[in-house]
């Protein structure tokens, strides 16, 4: 979608030229980076463990790394750790070859700690979000230190994706870490070991982590002394301490646009976020049963005013997981704002017997004033048709605590607002929709079981054809607007903004905040 303020943005991954920084317990210097780095929806504090992480990777990927990831422009997959790779005629075996390189406290890298950080999100005590998208592997051999050879138990089209996530762990160190204490051990935030171009120094408690260059990274030394991740109460406070330029990046909202993007001294970077919003039905509530409850809150949103008046227009209405054209099926339903129909639909449920005008709990990780405008306007809209929202709005570990908790309570989320990505492989969205990911194997904390999309998503994992793949995620489409698992509400842009004065500095919209290859050791700040 075009962008009313494309004539100060730059589209997608930026190169850029920043202005000295002024953090906490540091004086201003041209060798030290100040970001907001983990503010937004790229992250959240106390984001450390990269087995646990759903989001952030941009910033734990400068200090740890995978075996392959993605460009700058999210289009196609390049070395890492691993210096190149190939794949069976079967596209069942996978042969990695490594780079030269230590760790951040001197020891040797090699093959042994990537069979060890594979075989750990595999297993179940280490508790890895990974863990389910990992299944498809058999084994993991290393016929020597530079070599790892990885073989599946069928195709997985999606396997390289899942790589790009998976963040390579020190044997030597992690392995003294019972796996089932690892999920909050303090060694993810006092003592991390990585072999990215910076190395992790220090972690003040809600307030900043510090990193600095490795001397020694295979790439060459870092042009800058330290970067610094900020941690701020709201993304206004971040703007704010943007405008100030005590720091020299941060996500911003879409209402905070305009201003930079008509200020010289700053860059408006871009892109799609490519994570599908969603209004999600616990299936272990009954009030959700009905097919026409679900199709009923469809109806009952006027999703195109929203988009208009709250995102200004930087948002696509989604009518299943995805908006990109390759993905999306033609003669879909669109689920037009239609209060009346809404309205009928519930009456035929059954709805005001069921749960009248009984207030509903809808549960939130979003914690922006955006998004509390957009949930409040869609709790407008469904109170007119007789449907009782009540946003609570928490602070990720919260929502985590609660939707993944051992013993979860249906009573506690009914209903949530939420995000998952779908891009740039669409792969991303099984975790959240296929019955074989439900907790604690996966992410399906809704519970989702429907046939008919579990049949489309193995079919699309499972498919080796390029040229047969959309179609196969088309079918994932038709069956998530057929059924509704979600509500789909859209996809929106999102924005960064950098002071002109960073130099070679590389951030990309990326869904869960990357990884790809930022070259984060060729950033700068002009004098």
């Amino acid at each position: 979608m075009a962008s009313k303020f494309m004539r100060a943005a730059v589209l997608g991954a930026a190169l850029l030229g920043c202005s000295a920084l002024t953090a906490p317990s540091f004086a201003q210097d041209a060798k030290t980076i100040t970001g907001g780095f983990d503010v937004g929806p790229g992250g959240f504090q106390g984001n450390f463990n990269p087995m646990a992480a759903t989001s952030g990777f941009t910033w734990l990927s400068i200090y740890f790394e995978p075996l392959v990831t993605y460009d700058a422009g999210l289009s196609k997959f390049v070395p890492s750790l691993a210096s190149s790779w190939e794949m069976s005629a079967d596209q069942k075996t996978y042969t990695f070859k490594l780079v030269e390189e230590t760790w951040h406290d001197g020891e040797a890298f090699d093959s042994a700690d990537v069979k060890f950080t594979i075989e750990l999100n595999k297993n179940p005590d280490a508790a890895s979000v990974l863990g389910a998208r990992l299944k498809a592997v058999a084994s993991v051999e290393t016929p020597d230190p530079r070599t790892v050879v990885v073989t599946l138990l069928a195709p997985d089209a999606a396997f390289l994706d899942s790589l790009t996530k998976v963040l390579i762990l020190p044997e030597h160190a992690v392995s003294q870490i019972p796996a089932a204490e690892l999920s909050k051990n303090a060694w993810w935030s006092t003592s991390p070991v990585g072999t990215g171009p910076f190395k992790f120094t220090k972690y003040e408690t809600d307030r900043f982590v510090e990193l600095a260059a490795d001397e020694d990274y295979r790439d060459g030394r870092p042009r800058v002394d330290r970067l610094i991740n900020r941690y701020f109460d709201s993304s206004a406070a971040a703007v704010a301490a943007l405008r100030a330029g005590e720091i020299q990046f941060s996500y911003v909202e879409t209402d905070d646009v305009p201003t930079f993007a008509a200020d010289a001294a700053y860059k408006v970077i871009e892109g799609t976020s490519y994570v599908a919003n969603y209004i999600g039905f616990n299936t272990e509530v009954a009030l959700w049963k009905d097919l026409k409850v679900r199709q009923a809150v469809m109806h009952a949103i006027d999703r195109k005013a929203i988009i208009e008046s709250l995102y200004k227009g930087a948002a696509t209405e989604a009518n299943c997981g995805f908006v990109v054209d390759r993905l999306v099926p033609e003669g879909i339903e669109t689920f037009a704002y239609d209060p009346e129909k809404a309205k009928a639909l519930l009456a035929e449920a059954g709805w005001a017997e069921t749960n009248g005008d009984k207030p509903i709990v809808w549960l939130t990780y979003y914690t922006n004033p955006l998004a509390a405008n957009v949930m409040a306007a869609i709790q407008a809209m469904l109170s007119q048709v007789g449907i009782n929202v009540v946003p609570r709005a928490v602070d990720t570990a919260t929502y985590n605590g609660i939707i993944l908790a051992k013993t979860p309570k249906p009573e506690d989320f009914p209903l949530v607002y939420a995000g998952l990505g779908n891009g740039p492989d669409p792969s991303s969205i099984n975790i959240g929709l296929n019955e074989k990911q439900i907790p604690p194997v996966g992410n399906n904390f809704l519970h989702i079981r429907v046939p008919e999309l579990n049949a489309a998503l193995d079919a699309a994992l499972a498919e080796t054809d390029d040229a047969k793949r959309d179609g196969r995620y088309q079918d994932v489409c038709k069956a998530m607007n057929a059924h509704l698992p979600w509500a789909p509400m859209w996809v929106t842009n999102r924005y960064g903004v950098a002071s002109v004065k960073l130099k070679d500095f590389v951030w990309t919209p990326a869904p869960g905040g990357g990884p790809f290859d930022t070259d984060a050791e060729k950033w700068s700040l002009a004098e």
